[in-house]
């Protein structure tokens, strides 16, 4: 089982992409729509523009043939292409035409020219080779070609379009950036300051300012951490009172016991039942108890877990086997993570004794991982156990729970791993759960290396 504190960048990145993605989208349709909605209705009058300009055009071009004297055709043909762009040129038979221009409005523009100048007026896109607006006409019984540059014709090419286009789009795209990060600004900061908390901090007050959601949000969650921070204060005195006030009446306690005229029996029976209570006390005490990341410093995970096993190599039904790499730095409070340490030992020790003996056999690996920023220090403990059915995994980690198999012989309050969760929670470790193949509890622990 994976216990991960989410991360404000995986946050981000959720909450701001799916705003991107549906702003994007609407824009998007709504800019389709409206291109949609000019098209349709600007199409027959720019139709009929083209057309007018077509039209005058031939019906010019005819008339300026028509009329001018045989010897001045030749200087008005070099006018019309030198100054108009213009080119006139015989109708043959065997011309090579290709097809009109495949445009949207050429069927509008074909009808209403054919309209005014003949049912027999043809139109190509192409004559011989030569690109450009071609329009048939006649002079008497002549057919003549006259050409437009393309650049006199104003229509635009699927290539404007896609142009036009991507600009809008990218344009579009900004557009809906920019309010995705305006508007899950104050939830990155509401987010942030959660984070904060999480890890034991106490964050700065959020802006109470903007719309007036925003500000009854944040109003509301800076009186939330004020209120948490008096109830941790409060707590703090409560914890102190409770270790003073209980432990010591079994201080004395052991004291009478020690004194009384009892059998040695009886005197280690209720020794070892006042120790039961003095332990119980102390788990209630460690798993209340914060962990302040201000007590945080550079903590040698090597150094420690050497240490740990060392002490605990020294109990009678326990053989510790080590695998555990030099150089393992952590940034941790380096008390609660010895206690963490510990508390995975002796509940490896109690509940995961190897089958047919009284021996606890535990191997404690700890390796580093990754390059750079990107390291992390692994921490494995395992048992030789029978392990942990799959489905009742997720037991081992709730305040004051036992599994059936371990209430015989258990003397705590169920509260081991429960604090194991909880101080890793606020050192932003990864906890997770398993067996291990061949039997056994396996527990592994994954914090950032410094």
């Amino acid at each position: 089982m994976r216990f991960r504190r989410p991360t404000l960048a995986r946050l981000k990145s959720g909450l701001f992409w799916r705003t991107f993605l549906l702003l994007g989208v609407l824009t998007t349709l709504s800019m389709a729509s409206w291109v949609g909605m000019i098209s349709f209705v600007q199409r027959e009058p720019q139709a009929q523009q083209l057309a007018a300009q077509v039209i005058s055009v031939v019906t010019i071009t005819r008339a300026a043939l028509t009329h001018s004297a045989p010897e001045l055709r030749t200087e008005l043909l070099f006018e019309l292409v030198s100054n108009e762009g213009i080119r006139v040129f015989l109708l043959e038979e065997n011309d090579e035409i290709d097809p009109p221009p495949d445009n949207a409005l050429m069927p509008d523009v074909e009808r209403l020219v054919k309209a005014k100048l003949g049912a027999d007026t043809r139109f190509s896109a192409r004559v011989n080779g030569m690109r450009g607006f071609w329009v048939s006409f006649k002079i008497d019984d002549d057919q003549y070609w006259l050409m437009l540059e393309r650049e006199r014709i104003p229509w635009l090419t699927g290539i404007q379009w896609i142009g036009w286009a991507a600009v809008v789009s990218l344009v579009s795209l900004l557009g809906a950036a920019a309010i995705s990060s305006l508007v899950n600004a104050p939830l990155r900061r509401l987010t942030a300051a959660a984070r904060a908390i999480a890890q034991g901090r106490r964050p700065e007050p959020l802006p109470e300012k903007g719309p007036q959601e925003i500000r009854q949000a944040n109003r509301s969650f800076n009186q939330m951490v004020d209120d948490l921070q008096q109830v941790e204060s409060d707590r703090a005195v409560i914890l102190a009172g409770i270790s003073h006030d209980l432990r010591t009446p079994l201080t004395r306690m052991q004291l009478e016991v020690e004194m009384a005229d009892l059998t040695p029996d009886a005197r280690d029976g209720m020794k070892s039942d006042l120790a039961q209570m003095d332990a119980i006390i102390a788990q209630f005490l460690d798993y209340a108890k914060p962990t302040e990341t201000s007590s945080f410093v550079n903590v040698d995970v090597s150094a420690m877990l050497d240490e740990v096993a060392h002490e605990v190599s020294r109990l009678p039904d326990v053989k510790v086997v080590t695998d555990i790499a030099d150089g393992a730095h952590v940034r941790g409070n380096g008390t609660d993570l010895k206690r963490v340490f510990h508390n995975l030992i002796e509940n490896a020790r109690r509940y995961g004794k190897t089958p047919g003996t009284d021996l606890a056999e535990i191997d404690i690996r700890c390796t580093v991982k990754g390059m750079h920023t990107a390291k992390r220090v692994v921490i494995e403990v395992q048992d030789h156990g029978v392990g942990v059915p799959p489905e009742r995994m997720t037991e081992l980690l709730k305040p004051f729970t036992r599994l059936d198999t371990a209430r015989s012989q258990a003397n705590g309050a169920g509260l081991g791993l429960a604090i194991v969760e909880r101080v890793l929670q606020r050192h932003g470790a990864e906890l997770q759960l398993g067996n291990r193949d061949g039997g056994g509890l396996l527990i592994q622990i994954s914090l950032e290396a410094i």
